[in-house]
């Protein structure tokens, strides 16, 4: 004996409201993503201004001033400034010269992407090994 199941009513209100369901999830779960996302970023940036700040002696005996604007990390001297920007579980070291009276001429002359704050750091001591040769 074959059981004979009735098809579900078709109804567009139905199918709209669970559309509509769907994509408030989907909106919900990209915002706590970017939102996660974004407290990592924070959090490596805060990293690596700690590790910055603990040399303090040596920021001083430089020239340096340290600096952290929420994402990014900035080593700022007379001459030049070499800053790492965290975004999007990456971050972006360059170095900018200062001493050109060209408009313009602040803008990096390096630029370098890394993974990790160790990497950000290695980056920013390269960078600054760069400008005192």
């Amino acid at each position: 004996m074959s059981s004979k199941t009735k098809p579900a009513t078709l109804s567009l209100a139905a199918a709209y409201e669970a559309e509509q369901a769907r994509r408030e999830e989907a909106r919900r779960e990209r915002e706590d993503a970017e939102r996660r996302q974004q407290e990592q970023d924070l959090a490596r940036a805060e990293e690596l201004e700690a590790a910055l700040r603990a040399d303090a002696l040596f920021l001083a005996d430089k020239g340096l001033v340290l600096d952290r604007r929420r994402y990014t990390v900035s080593l700022d001297h007379v001459d030049f400034r070499i800053a790492a920007y965290f975004e999007a579980g990456h971050a972006s070291v360059t170095a900018a010269d200062k001493r050109s009276t060209l408009p313009g001429a602040s803008a990096p002359r390096k630029r370098e992407q890394v993974d990790t704050v160790a990497e950000a750091l290695t980056v920013m001591a390269q960078f600054l090994a760069d400008e005192f040769r």
